[in-house]
C-alpha cells in the first residue's frame, strides 16, 4: 500500500499503540496536522510548544508508555528543547516529531530553519534527520525501541516538509536489529549471588532506590525484596512511590532536603544498596565524603552510571526487575533461622534511626490563628486525598515540601523535573497524567513563580475539560532562592521577589477554569473539598507565610550528613 509520509508517520503510531499525541501545528509539519485529522488520531492542542513536550512527558510517567509531541520547525523545535532536556534527564520514554524546512531548503538559512538534529543531540538518547520517505518506517521503528529500552529516553524523528508528502510503499518493520545497541536486562547470577551474601552480613544496611525501581516496573519486587529483609529503606526524588510513602521501613527521601535519619543512615551504613540510583550530586553532597564506611551495591540497567561517581563494591549491570526477582529468587532458597539471625543483627541498627528521627523529625507547628504554613496546606492534601492523588510538582520549595509531606502511595503516582529541575513542568505533566489516567485525581502542586511560566497550558485543560487541580503556594517568592539568599547571601534578595503578580482566582477565571483562595486555616479544608468535587480544573491559591524556609537543607558543598534542621538564631 503506497502512503505519504504523513500517512505512514500516523500508521505507525498506531502500530506502537499511540493513542493520543501532543503538539502545536506550523508550516513544516501542516501535511502531517491533515493526516491527523483526516485519519482520526487524537490530537491535544497545547499553546506552547514546551508545554507539549511536558504533557507528553506527564502521560508517559503516568502511564508507564512512551510520550508523543508533534512540534514544527525552527522555534517550535527550540522551544521544545526544555522539554526534550526535561526527559531526558530523567529517563523518560517519548518520541518527538519535529517539522523541518524541506530537503532541498536544508542549509540554505531557510524561513523557520534550525538545525534539529544538532540542537537536540545533547537532550536526546538519539535523534534522526529522514530526507528520503522509504527509511521513515523503519525510523519510526527504532525510535520507539530505543526510546522504551534499556535506559529509556527521548527520542527526536526530525521529519522534512516534503518527506511528508512523498509517497512509498508502506510495511511497518515488525522487529528492530541494532548492531551498536544491545541493553543487558539479565543481571549475573554470580554478582546478584555476591551482593546477598554482602548483605546479610551487615550490621547497618540501607537500601537506596531511585527512578530506575519506577521505570522498570519493580515496585512489587522491590517492596517484597524490603518486607522480606525488613531493611531501612530511602529513597530519592524520583524513586518516590517504588514503595508506599509510610511503610514501616521507609526512611523518607535523602539528600539536600531529605530527612535527618535517612542522611544519617547512609552516611553510618556498613552496606548500601543501591537500586536504579545513579548518586546524584544532590543525593551525596560532598562527594569525597559520602556514606565513607559503606561497602556498596550498585543495580543498574545502563552501566555507564556504575563507578561514574562513587566506587562500587558489587557492580550489577542489568534492568532493575530482573535483578531484584534474581536476589527474592536466592532469598526463598534461604533458611529462616538465617534471615532471623539478620532481622535480630539489625534491630540495634533500627534504635539508632528511631532515635534520628526522634532528635530530628520532619514536622510542623501550625498556629491557630497564624499564617498558613505550606508544609500544613500539603499536608491536609495528602490526607483528603489519602495519598494516592496522582501528583506532579513544579520545582522549587513547594517540590521539596511535596516530597516531604505527600506520601505517595504507589508507582507512577509522583511526577515531578527531578535532574534538570525544570520550573512550569507541574501544570503541562498534570494535563499529560490526566490524559493517560482519565478517572483519577490529579494534582498538581505549583510555585507561584514556576506555574507563571506555564500558566497558559491551563487553556488546554479548558477546552479538553480535563479536571487538573492545581494547589499553589503562593508566597509571593521564589521560595528556594529567596531561602538560599538568605542563608548563603547576607540576605540579599535579588531578583526573587513576585510580589508583583496576578490575581490567580481571576485569572483562573478569565481562563474559563475555576479559582479559589484560602488565606486562613480554616479555610483550608472546604476549598480542597470543593476543588475534588469540581467537574473541571481549578486553581486553588493558597497564600501561604512568604518567609517559611524548607529544612533540612544540606548546603552547597557540604557532606550530606551536614545538615541545617532550622532558621539561624538571629542573636547568634
Amino acid at each position: 500500500m503506497r502512503l505519504t509520509g504523513s500517512e505512514i508517520l500516523i500508521h505507525a503510531l498506531r502500530e506502537e499503540g499511540v493513542d493520543v499525541v501532543f503538539g502545536h501545528p506550523g508550516g513544516a509539519v501542516l501535511f502531517i496536522y491533515d493526516a491527523i485529522h483526516r485519519l482520526g488520531l487524537k490530537h491535544i492542542l497545547a499553546r506552547h510548544e514546551q508545554g507539549a513536550v511536558h504533557m507528553a512527558d506527564g502521560y508517559a510517567r503516568a502511564s508507564g508508555r512512551p510520550g508523543v509531541a508533534v512540534v514544527t520547525s525552527g522555534p517550535a523545535l527550540t522551544n521544545a528543547v526544555t522539554g526534550l532536556a526535561t526527559a531526558y534527564a530523567d529517563s523518560i520514554p517519548m518520541v518527538c516529531i519535529s517539522g523541518q524546512v524541506p530537503t532541498h531548503a536544508i542549509g540554505s538559512d531557510a524561513f523557520q530553519e534550525a538545525d534539529n538534529v544538532g540542537i537536540t543531540r545533547p537532550v536526546t538518547k538519539h535523534n534522526y534527520l529522514v530526507t528520503d520517505v522509504r527509511d521513515l518506517a523503519r525510523t519510526l521503528k527504532e525510535a520507539f525501541h530505543i526510546a522504551t529500552t534499556g535506559r529509556p529516553g527521548p527520542v527526536l524523528v526530525d521529519i522534512p516538509k516534503d518527506v511528508s508528502n512523498t509517497e512509498c510503499e508502506f510495511l511497518y518493520p515488525k522487529e528492530v536489529a541494532l548492531e551498536h545497541y544491545q541493553p543487558r536486562y539479565e543481571g549475573h547470577w554470580g554478582q546478584v549471588k555476591k551482593a546477598l551474601a554482602l548483605i546479610l552480613q551487615a550490621e547497618r544496611p540501607v537500601v537506596y532506590f531511585g527512578g530506575g525501581a519506577i521505570l522498570s516496573g519493580a515496585s512489587e519486587e522491590l517492596l517484597a525484596f524490603v518486607d522480606t529483609l525488613r531493611v531501612p529503606t530511602t529513597y530519592t526524588l524520583m524513586g518516590i512511590g517504588g514503595i508506599p510513602g509510610n511503610h514501616a521501613c521507609s526512611l523518607g527521601m535523602l539528600g539536600m532536603h531529605g530527612t535527618y535519619r535517612a542522611n544519617l543512615a547512609v552516611d553510618q551504613a556498613d552496606v548500601l544498596i543501591a537500586i536504579g540510583a545513579r548518586f546524584d550530586d544532590r543525593v551525596t553532597g560532598k562527594l569525597d565524603e559520602f556514606a565513607q564506611i559503606s561497602k556498596k551495591i550498585h543495580i543498574d540497567i545502563d552501566p555507564t552510571s556504575i563507578r561514574k561517581t562513587v566506587h562500587v563494591d558489587v557492580p550489577i549491570v542489568g534492568d532493575v526487575k530482573n535483578c531484584l526477582q534474581k536476589l527474592l529468587k536466592l532469598l526463598d532458597d534461604e533458611r529462616p533461622e538465617d534471615l532471623e539471625r539478620f532481622q535480630r543483627r539489625i534491630q540495634p541498627w533500627w534504635g539508632r534511626i528511631d532515635d534520628w528521627n526522634r532528635e530530628a523529625p520532619i514536622a510542623y507547628e501550625q498556629p491557630a490563628d497564624g499564617p498558613l504554613l505550606p508544609q500544613f496546606v500539603i499536608d491536609k492534601l495528602y490526607q483528603m486525598t489519602e495519598g494516592r492523588a496522582v501528583l506532579t510538582t513544579d520545582v522549587g520549595q513547594h517540590q521539596m515540601w511535596a516530597a516531604q509531606y505527600y506520601h505517595c502511595q504507589g508507582p507512577n503516582n509522583w511526577i515531578s523535573s527531578g535532574g534538570l529541575g525544570t520550573m512550569g513542568f507541574g501544570l503541562p505533566s498534570a494535563i499529560g497524567a490526566q490524559v493517560a489516567r482519565p478517572g483519577e485525581t490529579v494534582l498538581c502542586i505549583a510555585g507561584d513563580g514556576s506555574l507563571l511560566m506555564t500558566v497558559q497550558e491551563l487553556v488546554t485543560a479548558v477546552e479538553e475539560q480535563l479536571p487538573v487541580k492545581v494547589a499553589i503556594i503562593n508566597n509571593r517568592y521564589l521560595g528556594m532562592v529567596r531561602q538560599w539568599q538568605q542563608l548563603l547571601y547576607d540576605d540579599r534578595i535579588s531578583g526573587s521577589d513576585l510580589h508583583v503578580g496576578p490575581d490567580w482566582v481571576k485569572l483562573a477565571d478569565a481562563m474559563g477554569a475555576l479559582g479559589l483562595r484560602a488565606t486562613r486555616v480554616e479555610e483550608v479544608e472546604p476549598v480542597i473539598e470543593q476543588a475534588l468535587a469540581h467537574p473541571g480544573p481549578v486553581f486553588i491559591d493558597f497564600q501561604v507565610k512568604e518567609t517559611e524556609n524548607c529544612y533540612p537543607m544540606v548546603p552547597a558543598g557540604n557532606p550530606s550528613s551536614k545538615m541545617l534542621l532550622s532558621d539561624p538564631d538571629p542573636m547568634g
